[in-house]
């Protein structure tokens, strides 16, 4: 079979040439006898009852074939799969079992091997399929995201992201709101990244990420038995399409409003979240004379008391631009402000306000550890700036992972690691740090999984990459 491995796809696929002689013979089996004539289209879609004396030929290397793949023999499938195919492409005429299986063959070898222009090639033959299996079946708009979801989970090293964005951008347009829940975390996470690279302009990052939106309502409305799937979808999506929220102009005022705004009417006095729906609302350019805001400017007046600094000059500049919504503004004036404070308390307080913008608002965690660390070297014994590094970590499952499973737990190691040094440097800060350590504890893989994975250990060393970096101590969920 090690020669059965390096003919990529079969032989009927227009762009691989037959390269073994056993192989070639078996997928140039063609039908010798035809109930009916076909175009050469039509032999495209050719199923069982349209061949003469090669159906049962045809049908009994299906069955066969499909007993191989059911047990996982996926090489002894094959030859068998390859002659089935070719015979009657679309088998019963109403089962897309060719595809589906020719797939999973597909990916097996795609697996194995080990050559980057062969894997390249099982890719390519992936695509084929899907091609052809559109062809004979439809499902166009469907099977684009059944393509995009196995291009992004199975292929993503040897496939171009613009094809798999292209892939679920085709199912969006035409399906919409009933976009398939399995497409919905990746083509988010694509929309997100392009975003952030530059190779998504912003009306059309919008345009998507509404739909998402809006297919994860009705995805929510219309579960099913499928409620468990949506409650994975619903802690991730949502919560990365926050990050766009980082981009000026990116969302109106309907969306910062319909999100934000119930927060206030659920606690009309509570001065954060009032801070907060304000600044939200006139980020998305809300009517500053309309109702909503006329309402959180009296609550703030009855129940809150400003800290914006009195005297003028780039610090109370840069907190009004941040009140208006203006968070990159703000952050240009922060940095004035620094240039020129001599006094390192004085600079490390706003240095940890200017973090805390970028992690609550612009949603840039890079950035929010940088101007947190700047924070902690210009006050000793500060475990505030710890606490809010902990935080970013915590908070980057669905950055570093899917939203669950364990490339979004592990993030929990290097939190609780900063949490336990920002109390042993600063007791004033031991009661919030136990109280998020307890949170967390159990969100950290359990031992079952520990065990799992190959040389790692309860109390080892574990290095935690994505845009976290650090190295921690494995630990389980408590």
């Amino acid at each position: 079979m090690n020669k059965i491995v390096y003919i990529i796809g079969i032989s009927i696929i227009g762009f691989l040439v037959a390269c073994n002689p056993k192989v070639a013979e078996v997928v140039d089996d063609k039908p010798k006898e035809e109930v009916v004539e076909l175009t050469e289209e039509e032999k495209l879609c050719r199923t069982f009852s349209q061949l003469g004396a090669l159906r049962n030929t045809a049908m009994e290397n299906f069955v066969l074939y499909r007993d191989q793949v059911k047990a996982g023999n996926f090489e002894e499938a094959y030859p068998m799969w390859s002659r089935a195919f070719s015979l009657a492409p679309k088998s019963d005429g109403k089962k897309t079992y060719h595809y589906d299986d020719g797939v999973k063959i597909f990916t097996y070898f795609y697996n194995k091997e080990t050559d980057a222009d062969k894997k390249k090639m099982w890719v390519d033959s992936v695509k084929y399929l899907y091609n052809r299996r559109e062809r004979c079946f439809g499902e166009g708009d469907y099977l684009a995201a059944r393509e995009g979801f196995d291009m992004y989970y199975n292929f993503k090293e040897h496939v171009d992201q613009t094809y798999i964005y292209n892939k679920f951008k085709k199912s969006a347009d035409g399906l919409g709101e009933k976009l398939p829940y399995f497409a919905i975390n990746p083509f988010t996470k694509l929309i997100v990244d392009m975003m952030g690279s530059g190779d998504l302009e912003m009306a059309e990052a919008n345009k998507y990420a509404m739909l998402i939106l809006d297919a994860i309502k009705y995805g929510n409305d219309n579960c099913g038995d499928k409620c468990d799937t949506w409650d994975i979808i619903n802690n991730y999506a949502p919560i990365r399409l926050e990050a766009l929220e980082g981009y000026a102009g990116f969302y109106d005022c309907d969306y910062y409003y319909n999100k934000y705004y119930p927060e206030f009417e659920a606690n009309g006095t509570d001065c954060d979240i009032i801070e907060k729906v304000g600044i939200r609302l006139k980020r998305g350019g809300c009517d500053l004379e309309g109702e909503a805001i006329a309402a959180l400017t009296e609550a703030f007046k009855a129940n809150c008391k400003s800290e914006v600094p009195v005297a003028k000059g780039p610090l109370s500049e840069a907190f009004q631009l941040y009140r208006d919504g203006k968070y990159q503004e703000a952050v240009v004036k922060f940095d004035e402000y620094f240039a020129a404070e001599t006094d390192p308390l004085k600079k490390s307080k706003y240095q940890l306000v200017v973090a805390k913008i970028y992690y609550r608002d612009i949603k840039n965690f890079p950035k929010a550890r940088s101007y947190a660390k700047q924070a902690a070297e210009n006050r000793a014994n500060w475990g505030d700036p710890f606490i809010l590094i902990g935080k970013l970590y915590a908070s980057s499952g669905p950055i570093c992972g899917p939203g669950t499973g364990w490339d979004s737990q592990i993030v929990t190691w290097p939190a609780i690691d900063k949490w336990n040094y920002a109390k042993k440097i600063d007791p004033s800060v031991a009661s919030e740090a136990n109280k998020l350590i307890g949170t967390y504890k159990k969100f950290m893989p359990d031992v079952t999984e520990i065990f799992s994975r190959p040389n790692v250990s309860e109390g080892g060393p574990f290095y935690v990459g994505c845009w976290i970096k650090e190295n921690t101590t494995v630990r389980a969920a408590k």
